[in-house]
């Protein structure tokens, strides 16, 4: 089977063919990848930036971890899936023996392995995972859809983490899948209003105007402060989502934030960024780190995934078939696409 496959430290992915995955072993199931999406973590292993140099001991590595596939085989002592269900998959594969998982508490697992990151992921034709990984996605929810389940609990959790409120004024910087998605949970939760910025993003504020969002501001040719005076007008934000990983928009961001006002940090950044922490301090502000979802947020996210597919529907702008995969990284990194989908091209049965 065709993979993209991160073979050693240092730049650079390659599309190797590789022998399918073994039978499932005990408590997992073999999937037949449908759709797997590109995301900045798989530009961040691409690139081999630092932040992601623990990946080293896992390599070679087949990358991807927002995907959806069917159930083709089942491990001893799995229950609960059956043969051909569409699932969406959890990419934290939590160890079951830590103080933290003994406990029942999985989501504070101190060894736990990403699919797509430290084992392997869904930029293949197959894949083995854990079935307790395996999110079963409703009848009538597609399968391209499904594999923006990971994003959208990530934007979820930034949204929970913000605590957003009804009536609140929200502001998100960044406008790409997880921007997006955090645009439509704070308006989920009662927003009065939502103003997503972006800088030199026509197309993705494109994507927000079908999804119906319409207070958008592109801040090239302006810059930031110029870009939100106008909404600054009425009052500060009550939350600010950041979805960049730009360190220039935390300063305006935190002066562009109300006394009391929370700061959500969703973007991976490079290098530490400075704070005027006395200011911070005088206004009583917040700034809170928002990374993954806990496990029972999936469940609540595949929800309002069936009740507005098609609205989701429009952050995937790209396919491209598995061949095509490192084409895709390029137009994720371009800002042309929202989202592009990688779908290996169709395969006997197990």
């Amino acid at each position: 089977m065709q993979s993209l496959r991160k073979l050693q430290p240092g730049p650079g992915l390659q599309l190797q063919d590789i022998a399918r995955p073994p039978p499932p072993g005990p408590g997992e199931v073999l999937l037949k990848v449908r759709s797997a999406g590109v995301c900045g973590t798989d530009l961040h292993i691409d690139e081999w930036t630092t932040s992601y140099h623990f990946v080293a001991a896992a390599l070679p590595v087949t990358v991807g971890h927002e995907f959806s596939g069917e159930v083709a085989a089942l491990g001893e002592g799995v229950d609960g899936l059956a043969l051909q269900q569409l699932v969406a998959v959890r990419p934290s594969v939590v160890c079951g023996s830590c103080e933290a998982c003994l406990a029942g508490q999985p989501d504070a697992c101190v060894t736990r392995r990403g699919i797509g990151v430290t084992r392997d992921g869904g930029f293949a034709s197959w894949v083995n995972v854990p079935a307790r990984n395996c999110v079963p996605i409703p009848a009538g929810v597609d399968a391209e859809v499904a594999a923006l389940t990971e994003p959208l609990t990530v934007s979820h959790e930034a949204v929970r983490t913000g605590g957003v409120r009804a009536g609140d004024r929200v502001l998100v910087l960044g406008p790409g899948n997880i921007g997006q998605g955090i645009a439509l949970f704070a308006r989920a939760a009662g927003a009065r209003e939502v103003v997503v910025a972006g800088h030199g993003d026509t197309a993705r504020l494109t994507v927000l105007k079908k999804m119906g969002f319409n207070t958008l501001v592109d801040f090239a040719g302006l810059g930031m402060e110029q870009g939100l005076a106008p909404y600054l007008e009425e009052g500060k934000f009550d939350v600010v989502i950041e979805a960049t990983g730009a360190a220039a928009v935390i300063g305006p961001a935190l002066r562009a934030l109300k006394t009391h006002g929370v700061l959500v940090i969703t973007g991976i950044h490079a290098a530490p960024v400075p704070i005027d922490l006395t200011a911070l301090v005088r206004q009583h502000q917040q700034i809170r780190g928002s990374y993954r979802a806990p496990e029972q947020a999936w469940s609540e996210v595949v929800e309002f995934m069936r009740h507005h597919q098609e609205t989701l529907r429009h952050m995937i702008t790209h396919r491209l078939p598995l061949a095509q995969a490192y084409e895709g990284f390029a137009l994720a990194r371009s800002k042309v696409a929202t989202k592009v989908l990688v779908q290996p091209e169709p395969e006997g049965a197990a």
